[in-house]
């Protein structure tokens, strides 16, 4: 026992301490490697440091990209490749290169009557249609977010539309995120690219060899993209029927020429703010044999009165058309067109910012458009009354005519319009600054009893006197709309009421000067078939209002009383009335509202879907509970 306890083991001198059985058990355990015990007094933990002999086995990922992409092509379905892809960027770069027809497919995969295949159909390749929609924007906009977009859609119906929107600042999309695209998706029909500085022709080249089946096409602040892109979507992509070009500066007549050539389906043409655009890009699009043209919109660019001239003998086809901001058109231009005779189909016509939109332009234009049904005049500063009576004795179908700026118009001009104009259903006018608010002789003037909707929007010099005499010409309104009319008064609003027979639509937002003797006469005649009113802003009009509301107005959906003299009153009156098709209140401003009007709310609320209680005295809490309890109602505080 002695000897045992004095022994003190070999001569020899190992620096780690001794072993307890645990490290001894550990030791046994690691087989070929080698083992370091740091010093210690008493063994506490059973943790050495281990070092690996063992060299590093051989990795896919050692293997050039050529042999990783003949390996990878061969996976073989969905559910494989999608897998490969996460494993890391590189394969998924790969795999997003790989085109459709690249893909090698066994026949045992592809037998569907394979018991195995079949107890797995969600990995079935599915016939790539089209069927998918992506949309990346902003942050989210890169090139591996379009190879992963590639992958997965690929055997999942395929995709059939993308829009890019934006990129991302430090990895932006480019042509390579494009390509994968191209290569995976053969199937898209509808690509929009905006503000994407980085993809040029090659992308572009990529999608028209791979993506024949392309319909429309969307290229918006695009400056790589030249006019080589442009004609190679043309010649390989037939089926191109819509078109939008804007703020491209490097895109101008070859391009436009190539689609004239290729594109015998085209149906839609916009055209914005490219410079290089002329009138031999936009005539040879116009002039070609089987131009199926319908709708057409060029702003901004540097045609002349030529390509107006080719648009009123070619355009047979044209249903809609958009000229805007055209400086270098004249009068002559818009007198061409309309003389022309080719827009017989024309239906719609917006002409914005034209200096060559005169008066005898106008007339002209009225003669040559037999159909024309939708007239719109924005910034046309020359066009006078003289022009718009012209036009509107001219166009006799003409239904909706639209007015905004235009200066030199004043309400004689829309007077002897609204009575030559038989067919007439609608009328807007925007800022018109000409119109002053004086009597007139409208005893020989035929009221226009097809007119249906009237608006006069932020017309200033538009007063009580000027409503009188429109009151009288428009007996059968149904919608109304006078917001930002400050000038008149419930003397001149109060004949057209009466004069009406069923009002559906009312916008009286910001009529200062109106109280509620307008909203009594309006609640007592047209209660039965009014469904929106819209008045806020009028400071004047109070509870008193709300009451004639709530008694009268059973079909009333959408309510706007916002910056009204509204109390807890009012709105307890209207919980008590008759219409039980209430779906939209809007509150917000009256600041007379209190938490007392909770339990008024709770009760119109079995039937909103919108209340807007902002700047009410109403208390968060309160909110809470209306939340709450009104779970099918989206609450704006």
């Amino acid at each position: 026992m002695p000897a045992l306890v004095n022994y003190s083991g070999d001569d020899e001198l190992y620096s780690g301490g001794s072993f307890c059985s645990a490290d001894l058990g550990l030791m046994l355990s690691l087989g070929h490697a080698e083992v370091y015990c740091p010093p210690r007094k008493r063994s506490r933990i059973s943790g050495p440091f281990v070092v690996e002999d063992r060299s590093k086995g051989p990795s896919l990922d050692d293997l050039p990209d050529e042999c990783l992409f003949e390996i990878l092509r061969r996976l073989p379905g969905g559910r494989e490749r999608g897998a490969a892809s996460c494993l890391s960027k590189r394969w998924l770069m790969l795999l997003s290169s790989v085109r459709s027809s690249e893909i090698c497919r066994s026949k045992s995969y592809t037998n569907l009557n394979d018991s195995t295949m079949i107890s797995k159909d969600e990995d079935l390749e599915v016939e790539c249609d089209g069927y998918l929609t992506r949309c990346v924007e902003g942050k989210k906009a890169t090139d591996v977010r379009l190879a992963a977009i590639a992958v997965g859609t690929s055997t999942r119906g395929g995709l059939g539309k993308l829009s890019v929107r934006g990129s991302n600042s430090v990895r932006g999309i480019t042509n390579v995120g494009l390509s994968a695209i191209a290569h995976g998706c053969p199937s898209l029909r509808v690509l929009s690219l905006w503000n994407v500085p980085c993809i040029g022709d090659e992308g572009l080249l990529e999608v028209a060899r791979e993506c024949r089946s392309l319909e429309k096409l969307d290229l918006s602040h695009c400056p790589s993209i030249s006019n080589k892109g442009l004609v190679a979507i043309a010649e390989n992509c037939p089926s191109l029927t819509s078109l939008t070009i804007e703020s491209c500066p490097n895109i101008g007549n070859e391009g436009l020429q190539a689609i004239g050539r290729c594109c015998n389906k085209l149906q839609s043409l916009t055209i914005k703010d490219c410079p290089l655009v002329g009138d031999q890009g936009i005539a040879s699009i116009l002039s070609s044999g089987a131009s199926m043209l319908t709708k057409v919109e060029l702003h901004g660019l540097n045609i002349t009165d030529f390509s107006l001239a080719v648009i009123g003998h070619y355009g047979k086809q044209i249903t809609n058309l958009c000229l805007s901001s055209l400086r270098n058109v004249s009068q002559k231009g818009f007198w061409v067109m309309g003389n022309a005779k080719g827009l017989q189909s024309l239906v719609s016509l917006t002409i914005t910012l034209c200096w060559g939109a005169t008066d005898v332009g106008l007339e002209a234009v009225g003669k040559g458009c037999p159909n024309l049904k939708r007239m719109c005049i924005r910034k046309c500063c020359i066009v006078s009354d003289c022009g718009i009576v012209a036009f509107a004795k001219e166009a006799g179908s003409l239904e909706c005519l639209n007015l905004e700026e235009c200066n030199r118009i004043t309400q004689i001009g829309i007077l002897n319009a609204v009575s030559n104009c038989r067919k007439l259903k609608s009328l807007s006018l925007v800022k018109c600054m000409g119109i002053k608010d004086l009597a007139l002789q409208t005893s020989l003037l035929y009221p226009c009893e097809s007119l249906r909707s009237l608006s006069i929007r932020s017309c200033p010099g538009f007063g009580s006197t000027s409503l009188a005499m429109i009151g009288k010409l428009c007996p059968k309104l149904h919608k109304l709309d006078l917001s930002g009319l400050c000038g008149i008064t419930d003397a001149g609003l109060l004949p057209l009421l009466e004069s009406c027979e069923g009002l559906v639509k009312v916008n009286l937002s910001d009529c200062l000067n109106l109280t509620d003797q307008v909203v009594l006469s309006l609640a007592a005649r047209h209660g039965e078939t009014l469904e929106l009113l819209n008045l806020d802003g009028c400071r004047k009009v109070t509870d008193a209002s709300l009451v004639a509301i709530a008694d009268n107005c059973s079909l009333l959906n959408d309510l706007d009383v916002s910056k009204c003299a509204i109390t807890d009153s009012g709105v307890a009156a209207l919980s008590r009335g008759v219409q039980v098709n209430l779906q939209v209140l809007s509150l917000s401003g009256c600041s007379m509202v209190s938490n007392k009007s909770v339990p008024s709310l709770k009760k119109l609320g079995e039937c909103l879907l919108g209340l807007n209680l902002q700047h009410c005295s109403i208390s968060c809490s309160s909110v809470e509970l209306l939340v709450e309890d009104l779970w099918r109602c989206d609450i704006f505080s």
